[in-house]
């Protein structure tokens, strides 16, 4: 068993740093259209130009870059829809971050088809997101796909006000956190509109915003629930975040102190380093979710969650992976891990959560099939079990001690709320627990 634990700890190192995807791409295909037009239109003046100066197109082109703005509040800020309530009507009302591809949609699709949600897909490209809506056979009239950049606070900020311009009065029944990014080989760090590096400004900040602005419209429906995403990689108590480099390590939180922003990339103020800002995103989400149930579960009685879907292998994460690896790694985490799980299994496990009788506990890390604290258990069938993959049934999980650090995360909630600008006004109602 210990050759086993050694060998999958291994592979999953190697995946981690060698194969792992290609950097994420930050810019919508809207946005990338709408930088190739004026790009274009650059081009064109400055060819108008040239017969004058023959010196001036050189000079025009060379002066015309690509902004690295993620959101632009002019142009993309959308109209706020209204008369919302009708659409919705008798349903729960559902929003799903990073819901046009992966889990995020499948999520979402799931939710959608079951007749008793209406979801909200929030996503950073709006075509897309109808798109894949249609493509995925979501039932018409049971979403509507509105714009979400993570990696702007302005944007939260302007999703809130058009979710609330939407549902009216009405509360919001669930809030799923899904979105993330993730750059293990990225050699420097990328930044968000507000400074952030992207991996905890996007997965962790832009969400830490997004909660604390929706606590008083959950508040507002009883049996309300918000599951944040988390992953095993944040939790040092299994196989992919105990045995595989680099541990997820928030320090004495020292990045967090000085602002977390450029140049600052690292939650602990050492140097950037890929792979562990994503897992370091992924433990400020878990220990969020604990400090929201302390804070708020006993005034409001929204049930705060977090959850492990599984080893989603074959998700476009690897797209830009050798075909050899994008064949092989799913096979490796079937047969020798036992942490595979298909993205549609995926989806429904997330969907479960806010959907499912049994999953109205706050404060709960759910899992599946063992939850990956270990190499799955070999099975007649040839797969092995019980190392959160496929099947199983869902269960409490048990998150490691430095998730579950009182004071790391205390300390985390408030420097957050300093980073992300959240005042008193923007604060919930709801009486905050000492």
């Amino acid at each position: 068993m210990k050759f086993l634990t050694a060998l999958a700890a291994a592979a999953l190192a190697t995946t981690t740093s060698a194969f792992a995807p290609a950097p994420s791409q930050v810019h919508s295909t809207n946005r990338l259209a709408d930088l190739q037009t004026n790009h274009a239109i650059a081009i064109a003046t400055a060819t108008a130009t040239a017969t004058r100066s023959p010196t001036s197109l050189c000079d025009m082109l060379t002066q015309t870059e690509l902004p690295q703005k993620l959101y632009f509040e002019k142009t993309d800020r959308e109209p706020a829809k209204v008369l919302g309530g009708i659409k919705i009507g008798n349903r729960k009302l559902t929003v799903v971050t990073g819901a046009s591809s992966g889990l995020g949609l499948n999520c979402a699709a799931t939710l959608a088809k079951t007749g008793r949600h209406f979801v909200v897909m929030a996503v950073r490209d709006v075509e897309k997101g109808k798109r894949v809506a249609k493509e995925f056979g979501m039932p018409e009239g049971s979403y509507v796909v509105m714009k979400l950049e993570l990696g702007s606070l302005q944007s939260v900020r302007d999703f809130v006000f058009n979710l609330k311009a939407f549902k009216s009065n009405r509360g919001l029944d669930n809030l799923i956190c899904n979105a993330a990014v993730y750059k293990p080989t990225d050699p420097e760090p990328a930044w968000t509109d507000d400074g952030f590096e992207q991996s905890m400004g996007i997965n962790h900040f832009g969400h830490f915003l997004l909660v604390n602005l929706l606590i008083d419209d959950l508040a507002k429906v009883k049996g309300s629930r918000c599951c944040v995403v988390g992953s095993i990689t944040g939790n040092s108590n299994t196989v992919g975040g105990g045995l595989v480099y680099p541990r997820a390590d928030l320090g004495d939180l020292s990045g967090f102190a000085e602002g977390a922003k450029k140049p600052v990339s690292m939650a602990d103020g050492k140097p950037f380093f890929g792979a562990k800002a994503y897992k370091d995103s992924k433990v400020c989400n878990m220990m969020t979710v604990s400090e929201l149930h302390r804070r708020y579960h006993e005034s409001t009685g929204i049930a705060f969650s977090s959850m492990y879907p599984g080893c989603i292998a074959e998700t476009q994460l690897f797209r830009e992976k050798r075909p050899w690896f994008r064949k092989a790694f799913p096979w490796f985490m079937k047969y020798v891990t036992g942490g595979y799980v298909g993205m549609e299994e995926a989806g429904e496990r997330l969907a479960q959560v806010v959907d499912d009788p049994q999953c109205t506990k706050s404060d709960v890390y759910w899992s599946w099939n063992g939850g990956a604290q270990q190499i799955g258990r070999w099975s007649e069938d040839g797969k092995p079990r019980g190392a959160g993959g496929s099947g199983g049934e869902i269960f409490e999980n048990t998150q490691s001690d430095a998730v579950r650090d009182r004071e790391t995360a205390k300390k985390m909630w408030e420097l957050s709320c300093k980073a992300v600008g959240l005042t008193d006004k923007d604060k919930p109602k709801a009486a905050e627990s000492a």
